[in-house]
């Protein structure tokens, strides 16, 4: 299991477009992949569970990432959010 934390700090947070994007980058992944906020975690694979947690601008989340490319994925996903969803 991997994890690493990062802060949102997109206009909007993870909300719509930025969470359909993100969501289809997890799918890349073979690793199961979670995000939690507080004492909630989420699928990170699911656009309405990680839509639930109301993840705004400024908002610290940990990205939880278990199986064979678990590193690739958190690392990726962490890298993703901190370029403010840009490639």
């Amino acid at each position: 299991m991997y994890s690493k934390e990062v802060e949102v700090q997109n206009q909007v947070g993870l909300h719509a477009r930025p969470a359909t994007f993100f969501i289809q980058k997890a799918n890349e992944f073979k690793s199961s992949i979670w995000v939690e906020k507080d004492d909630r975690k989420v699928n990170a694979k699911s656009l309405l569970g990680v839509l639930s947690l109301g993840i705004t601008k400024g908002t610290t989340i940990n990205i939880i990432a278990d199986g064979a490319d678990e590193e690739e994925a958190a690392v990726t996903l962490v890298n993703l959010i901190a370029s403010n969803f840009t490639e």
